[in-house]
């Protein structure tokens, strides 16, 4: 299966919420930063803001207006990801998208039996390997939470089987600021050393911040150390509109988006020009009907991006998810309208293809389903060429109108230019009949077996795995110690 990095730029970005709005938002935001504040738990974290200006009233942290606008002006447009090997993978700034999966899904949808069970460490390889895969697949993230290892330690586990099953970029989630240190060590085991392993990133860490309004300790401490290294971060406070922030979209998102540049702030501070990579989702009311925290609600979407566009900063977005069960019609309609809503709006770093069930659940036929969307989206978004080559004036005045295009040399040379389907079924009825009649659920399942048969991620140095391992080890002795 051919693999591809690249993007497609939309040649006419959508913006959900115009400047003027954004505008307003982000002096909203300032008002909160200045007059609210934000609970911050962790000293070091309150000691560096309030070194530079910031007001301390024990946990509760007020920033100023200036200090924003000041980590705004270092703050980078850009976040560079590499691949294992050091090549750029994933250049994430303006408009380009780059696609990829979630982690720690409880349960797995069985693509062999299409039962859900609990996952295992199996499934977070099976993951890796499928999205190693994958041609639209741009980086890869754990899939599962495995429930036969110490839960204490299950985040080194899922890291090790990244980096052994996978050359594409990883993002990483830790559920506590060991595990975060522990992941970058790991990483630059890989990479020769910590130096080598900032130059060239090929990880980077998704930080679950507790909302807009409270900063949890391990979340201000991966952003401290992270920036300490000079590494690129990804800070995600996330709300619930209506439960712990305004249920209205807009001050939902100001109160989402003072959280955010909280972070944004201590991370300059820390180290200049620290990568940081804000929402590209939530910013929206949350599901008061149901009270479960859906993956994909209509009034959110491309609020949080606007945001990130506005402010110029690389943006963390999510698609490809469902919150269906099973795989039907809810599934696939609300995986691609996510995927191509993402990709318009110029979400940079996609993740979270084959989720269902609100984050519960996760699926390698829908991942399998998600690159075929993606593929069809950036070639329905991608600018068209209208050269001496491809207008062909030339051949028309040759050929005129009852002229034999098909085997004319121009056709064989530019034939594969052309998108075409690799799951979706573009046959007559008939021949559709004579393959099986298969549904795309199934033939998603046949494509997921053929990977997991026959691709070879390509591994690493055995003394390489054997230091992996052995840090592993390390880590699962002190957890019951």
């Amino acid at each position: 299966m051919p693999r591809s990095y690249g993007w497609r730029q939309a040649i006419a970005p959508y913006t959900r919420v115009p400047p003027e709005t954004c505008e307003r938002i982000h002096m909203a935001s300032l008002e909160i930063l200045e007059r609210v504040g934000i609970d911050v738990h962790y000293d070091r974290a309150r000691e560096i803001l309030g070194d530079t200006g910031a007001h301390l009233d024990g946990v509760r942290v007020r920033v100023p207006g200036h200090m924003v606008e000041e980590a705004l002006g270092v703050a980078p447009a850009r976040m560079t990801l590499c691949r294992r090997d050091g090549d750029v993978a994933i250049r994430a700034w303006g408009f380009r998208t780059a696609f990829g999966g979630g982690s720690d899904c409880l349960y797995v949808l069985d693509h062999g039996t299409g039962r859900r069970r609990k996952a295992v460490l199996d499934d977070v390889k099976e993951a890796i390997t499928v999205m190693d895969a994958l041609p639209n697949i741009d980086f890869v993230m754990s899939g599962f939470l495995p429930s036969d290892v110490a839960q204490e330690v299950y985040d080194v586990h899922q890291m090790e089987v990244m980096l052994n099953h996978t050359t594409k970029p990883i993002v990483f989630v830790t559920p506590d600021f060991r595990g975060c240190v522990t992941a970058v060590e790991m990483c630059e085991v890989v990479a020769g050393g910590a130096e080598a392993f900032r130059q060239k990133p090929f990880a980077t860490c998704y930080i679950n911040v507790t909302s807009g309004l409270v900063a949890n300790q391990e979340a201000v401490q991966k952003c401290i150390y992270l920036a300490e290294k000079g590494l690129p971060l990804l800070y995600i406070p996330l709300n619930a509109a209506g439960v712990n922030s305004p249920t209205t979209t807009a001050g939902c998102m100001a109160a989402l988006n003072a959280g955010t540049l909280l972070g944004l702030v201590l991370a300059q501070l820390v180290r200049p020009g620290t990568p940081v990579a804000v929402p590209g989702w939530n910013g929206g009311p949350y599901n008061l009907k149901t009270m479960v925290g859906n993956y994909v609600l209509a009034d959110e979407q491309g609020v949080a991006t606007s945001m990130g566009k506005y402010y110029d900063l690389p943006v963390f977005g999510l698609g490809g998810a469902t919150d269906s069960k099973v795989l039907d019609q809810q599934c696939a309609a609300e995986a691609a309208l996510g995927l191509f809503q993402a990709h318009l709006s110029g979400a940079n770093i996609i993740h979270d293809c084959g989720f269902m069930d609100a984050g519960m659940q996760g699926s390698l036929q829908l991942m399998a389903i998600d690159n075929e969307w993606i593929g069809w989206i950036r070639a329905a978004t991608s600018p068209v060429e209208a050269d001496d080559e491809t207008l062909a004036l030339d051949l028309v005045e040759e050929l005129g109108p009852t002229g034999d295009y098909l085997s004319h040399q121009h056709t064989y040379q530019h034939f594969r230019d052309g998108h075409y389907a690799d799951l979706a079924d573009k046959r007559q009825y008939d021949s559709w009949v004579e393959q099986g009649g298969k549904s795309m659920e199934e033939r998603a399942a046949e494509q997921v077996d053929t990977i997991l048969q026959q691709h070879e991620p390509k591994p690493l140095p055995e003394d390489v795995r054997k230091a992996l391992r052995d840090i592993v080890l390390r880590e699962a002795r002190r957890a019951v110690e």
